[in-house]
């Protein structure tokens, strides 16, 4: 996973990192899509549910997933245990994006093995340096 997430890292101009941004709520996508692609070392897919986001990653596998906690029908965290039982899309990072980011609910993220908790409101100026970071701290 380390070298992956080096390569990652390894940007080259005119290459951008592929993110998938899963997440219910229209406004959140819009803004993390502009802040990323404004950054220019990403580029950004997005799902409204959990199911169009396992139809996108069997067509397009993302290299990093932002995933909303909170969504109807299929939460954040059932996407990713789903996506942990199949074997091509259980070694793409997970980053959650949450409201609720209690120490508990935190650390009940993390134990799913997730890169990360980015909690919202969040600051869109500083999104892609903080994906970088937690790219970073898995090498």
């Amino acid at each position: 996973m380390s070298l992956q997430i080096a390569m990652l890292l390894e940007t080259e101009e005119g290459f951008a990192v592929k993110v998938l941004h899963v997440d219910d709520e229209n406004d959140i996508r819009e803004i993390v899509a502009l802040a990323l692609e404004m950054d220019g070392d990403w580029e950004v897919a997005t799902a409204t549910s959990g199911a169009e986001a396992l139809d996108l990653m069997a067509s397009d596998r993302p290299e990093i997933i932002l995933l909303d906690v909170m969504m109807p029908s299929m939460s954040g965290p059932e996407l990713k245990k789903q996506m942990d039982c199949d074997p091509d899309l259980r070694g793409i990072p997970v980053i959650f994006m949450t409201a609720a980011a209690q120490e508990q609910t935190r650390a009940e993220l993390l134990a799913l093995n997730a890169l990360g908790v980015i909690e919202k409101p969040f600051d869109p100026m500083a999104l892609g340096a903080n994906l970088n970071a937690m790219l970073g701290s898995r090498r």
